[in-house]
Order: C-alpha cells, then sequence, then structure tokens
C-alpha cells in the first residue's frame, strides 16, 4: 500500500494509523491533528453505489465515497480555506461524478435567506403590470434573486392567501400592488411585525408604514385635464377607480386642480367611481351623453377603460375626437392600436417596478435603514384620440 498523505496539510510522514472505524481504516496526522480515513473503491464501483433513499445525493454519501468526514465534503465543498486545494478537487469531483445538488431548503435554513421576493400584483391581463413585473424580474435577477408572482385578480381574499402562500415559502421579502377591493391592510401589518421587509408600488396604502414606489398621480391629471382644455373642451368626465383607492384620489384632485385653474366649474354629474368593467364604464359614459349638456371629453384613470371609451362611442357613431375627445393613463400597448390612437399620460412601468425591487433589495440588505418613498415621474403622450383642430 503507498504511503498515506493527509487530505489537510498533504504531509505523509506524520500520518500513522488509528483504529478501524466501520470497517474502515482510520489514520491520524500528528502535524496537523486531524483524524481521517481513504477509501479504495475504483470509480466504476462508486458509480453503481445508491445515494440515500431520497434519491439525491447528499453530503454523507459523497464523505463515504472520499473516505473523509461530511463536515469536511460541507467546507470543501465551500471552498473553506482549512481545506486543501488538492482535497476541494478532490471532494467536488466526486459531487460532480454522483450528481450531487445542493438542498436549497438546508441552506435557507442555516442561512435565514433563500434569495426569493415574492410579488403580489393586480393581474397579468394586459402589458401595465406585467412591465412593471418585468422590471422588478430585471433588478432581481442581477442582484442574485428569484422573484415568486402571484395574482389577486383585483380580489382581496385572493391578495391575503397569496401572502400566506408566500410566506410559507420562506420568502427574503414582499412587494405589494394592491386589489382594487383591498381597503383594509391586516395581512401586511402581521408580516411588518414579523420583520419582513415589505415595499408597495402603485396602488399603495399609507396606513401602512413601508416604503413606496409611486407615479405621478396628481401631476399627471393635472397635465390631462390641462390638455383637454387647451383642446377646447369643457365639459371633461372623469372616469376612476374605486373611492377609496388612493390613484383614484390623487387624480381627481389634479383634474379638480386643471379645472379651477381656468376657472371652469365643476360638476359632481361629471365624476364616476367604476370598477374598470365594460359594463361600468358604457353606463357611465351613456349618463354622460344624456345630460343637458353632454360631456366633450372623457378622461379616463385607466387606458384600458379609456380604449372601451373608444370603442363605446364609435359604436354609437360619435366621432373621437371631433364630438367627444378622449385620454387615458398609464400608457398600455392598446393605446397604440387603437384607432384613433389614445392620448394617454406614461407612467413609466417599467422604471417603477426597477425602483420597486431596488427598494426593497436595500431593505433585505440593512433592515436599519430609512428607506424614503419614490415617485417616477412620467410624460404626457399627445395622440390623434384628443387632437382638435379647433383649440384656444
Amino acid at each position: 500500500m503507498p504511503r498515506v498523505v493527509c487530505p489537510r496539510c498533504e504531509k505523509a510522514e506524520t500520518v500513522q494509523k488509528s483504529g478501524i472505524v466501520r470497517k474502515k481504516q482510520r489514520f491520524y496526522c500528528k502535524d496537523c491533528n486531524y483524524h481521517f480515513t481513504i477509501y479504495h473503491e475504483s470509480i466504476k464501483s462508486r458509480k453503481k453505489q445508491k445515494p440515500n433513499s431520497g434519491g439525491q445525493t447528499s453530503l454523507l454519501d459523497i464523505a463515504k465515497a472520499v473516505g473523509v468526514s461530511v463536515s469536511t465534503v460541507s467546507r470543501a465543498l465551500n471552498n473553506h480555506p482549512d481545506i486543501s486545494e488538492k482535497t476541494k478537487v478532490a471532494i467536488k469531483s466526486i459531487a460532480k461524478e454522483l450528481a450531487y445538488e445542493p438542498n436549497a431548503l438546508a441552506q435557507s435554513l442555516v442561512t435565514r435567506s433563500t434569495h426569493t421576493l415574492g410579488v403580489i400584483i393586480p393581474n397579468l391581463h394586459t402589458t401595465f403590470f406585467a412591465t412593471m413585473l418585468s422590471g422588478i424580474q430585471h433588478v432581481s435577477s442581477q442582484a442574485g434573486y428569484r422573484v415568486v408572482i402571484c395574482q389577486s385578480d383585483d380580489l382581496h381574499q385572493t391578495e391575503v392567501a397569496n401572502v400566506q402562500a408566500l410566506m410559507n415559502n420562506m420568502i427574503d421579502g414582499l412587494l405589494f400592488c394592491h386589489s382594487l377591493e383591498t381597503s383594509t391592510f391586516d395581512h401586511i401589518k402581521i408580516q411588518l411585525r414579523r420583520g419582513i421587509p415589505i415595499v408597495q408600488f402603485y396602488r399603495v396604502s399609507l396606513e401602512v408604514e413601508t416604503p413606496c414606489v409611486f407615479c405621478e398621480d396628481e401631476n399627471g391629471a393635472i397635465q390631462v385635464t390641462e390638455h383637454l382644455i387647451e383642446m377646447g373642451c369643457r365639459r371633461i368626465g372623469i372616469l376612476l377607480g374605486p373611492p377609496h383607492l388612493m390613484i383614484s384620489k390623487k387624480r381627481l384632485e389634479g383634474y379638480y386642480k386643471a379645472l379651477n385653474k381656468f376657472k371652469i366649474p365643476l360638476d359632481p354629474k361629471l365624476v364616476a367611481n367604476v370598477d374598470f368593467s365594460t359594463k361600468s364604464v358604457h353606463s357611465s359614459v351613456d349618463n354622460w351623453l344624456h345630460l343637458d349638456v353632454p360631456v366633450d371629453a372623457v378622461f379616463s384613470i385607466s387606458d384600458k377603460s379609456a380604449v372601451q371609451t373608444i370603442q363605446y362611442l364609435k359604436k354609437l357613431h360619435i366621432k373621437v375626437p371631433d364630438t367627444v375627445c378622449v385620454a387615458g393613463f398609464g400608457n398600455e400597448y392598446t393605446g397604440e392600436i387603437i384607432e384613433p390612437q389614445l392620448t394617454t399620460f406614461d407612467v413609466r412601468t417599467g422604471l417603477i417596478g426597477e425602483k420597486t425591487a431596488k427598494l426593497l433589495l436595500n431593505r433585505i440588505i440593512d433592515q436599519n435603514s430609512t428607506s424614503e418613498n419614490v415617485t417616477v415621474k412620467g410624460h404626457l403622450i399627445v395622440r390623434d384620440s384628443s387632437k382638435r383642430v379647433q383649440h384656444l
């Protein structure tokens, strides 16, 4: 038998036998005070060796194959400086040969981190939230984090269930864009008390003390309304979401400020809260068209509803923009393919997603950080749905 070499200090002259353990010769290195065993089976026989009963190769399987302790295998695979390069190479080679895959759950129990973020969004039916998600995914993957996505389908109960499901998967942080129904936030407050890093984006609640990413709700509404007024419109109906939503409140404030600036009287009949369904949008537009002085413009805080409005007006043979101008908010892709193309306020959804992910990652890295809220600046895009030849 050739001289045995210590796997730690790689010396042979200081190694001596120290008994038999589990039918294997055990050795002791006097120079570095290290006990170890060696394994003499061929590679061919090692390949035939079955891994543990779970079907997945474990650290113990590798330790048996190499003839070292489990702790030595663990340290070698994690490039611990106490393990020699020769031993690391040997252990990594056997690990590869036995198709070893690290156990992510076991690692997370040790490190208390899964490098996974949970995202709850209303839906993926349009490009609007999908583009936000793309921004989140881009930043997260660059930082080495995975993203688990849940849709609430704009239902509060589903949003609450999604939170529990994500927490059961041991995520490192939560990103929220609330459903249309959500008006109570105990499901978030519970996680905050547990110390879970959370960031809200786009549809947020100031009732919950977390960093938030906003778009220019009020300023954007001012720009859209002022543009419609400059096109000669004086009877501007505004389609809002549910009244408890902050985006509804802020965009209504912007609408009022623009009307006041031009000294146009406020008419409560021109304000409608809808659930963004086709039925509710059509009903509101019908009401406005049958007023003694009908609307000459419709401003929807959702591009989806603005597109529905254009389609409905065309069905009624009402010309857009000659008779009624239409403008939206969000800059969804559908606004570019509708005829006439939709005037809208671009909230820069992709950038909202990126800023949201960065805020959360900063929060995870330093949970004592005092992250400030972020507002993503947008801009007005004027298209044919509001362009009139006659204007002020």
